[in-house]
């Protein structure tokens, strides 16, 4: 019944003299007039935790400010383009812009676009053989 007893009772220090040894070097660093080199690794440890974190938070920001959802005025395509940018439809490659908001055509209303073929003629002795 004993040996159950200390069983429960032993802790797992395998890592406390690794603690150990760092939190003595900081305290000889300081008392030694070298606690720059322990507050210059603390603000670097600081840094590279709390960067991650602005740097996700500013981008996260900056593409609510810039990006716009919306449709495409000639198919009715939803996607997400840039402000202040002329981009084409991914569905109908229509010349776009986003202006106030929403996107619209870079050529002005009521422009048709045509596409050309090439016609074959044939002469009139030709259609009668």
């Amino acid at each position: 019944m004993n040996d159950r007893f200390n069983q429960l009772i032993q802790y797992n220090t395998s890592g406390l003299g690794c603690w150990l040894t760092i939190i003595f070097l900081a305290i000889f660093l300081g008392s030694v007039g070298l606690g720059w080199i322990v507050n210059g690794f603390l603000i670097l440890l600081g840094f590279l935790l709390v960067a991650p974190i602005l740097i996700i938070w500013g981008v996260q920001w900056w593409l609510k400010r810039n990006l716009v959802q919306g449709e495409c005025p000639v198919c009715n395509y939803e996607f997400t383009g840039f402000k202040n940018t002329e981009f084409s439809c991914p569905n109908c490659s229509e010349p776009l812009q986003v202006i106030s908001g929403e996107f619209s055509r870079v050529t002005p209303p009521g422009t048709i676009d045509v596409k050309a073929i090439e016609v074959n003629t044939l002469s009139l002795d030709e259609e009668t053989d």
